[in-house]
């Protein structure tokens, strides 16, 4: 990835992984996109599959967003009749449950991302993708209060 950054100056571990972020998420958007939706929408999908009926608030904790964030992501699922979603006794309870179609949608989506996979952790190495995993979610942990 491109730097601007004088020699020896460290990049910020934020925009490091966000540039990257976005060039993967460009990536893998190209060959999902025939499937009807991007990465954000197959990874919102996916939660939502495994934890059908829990609250809102908790796919989002899963996905590290804020509710807010996820009721507009799922906003669109819900017009296009990918997923159904029902009140709960007050917002915190808010659920949503993947439909037929959505399942339909997911099961392209997921053939598509299957490939677009493979071919990023054969490219960079299974191991070394492995131990990149392990270390990002390190890095995550580092995102803590600076005292």
């Amino acid at each position: 990835m491109y730097t601007s950054l004088p020699i020896g100056v460290q990049p910020c571990a934020c925009t490091t992984v966000k540039k990257l972020s976005r060039v993967l998420g460009r990536f893998y958007d190209a060959e999902i996109s025939a499937a009807g939706m991007n990465v954000t929408q197959l990874a919102v999908l996916r939660v939502i599959a495994r934890r059908s009926g829990e609250p809102l608030i908790r796919i989002a904790e899963e996905l590290e967003m804020d509710r807010t964030s996820l009721y507009r992501a799922i906003a669109p699922m819900i017009r296009d009749g990918w997923l159904s979603s029902t009140e709960g006794t007050d917002a915190r309870f808010r659920t949503a449950h993947i439909t037929n179609t959505g399942r339909k949608i997911l099961k392209d989506a997921n053939r598509r991302w299957k490939k677009v996979q493979a071919h990023v952790t054969s490219c960079f190495g299974r191991k070394k993708y492995a131990a990149l995993v392990s270390e990002l979610n390190r890095l995550a942990d580092c995102a803590s209060p600076v005292k």
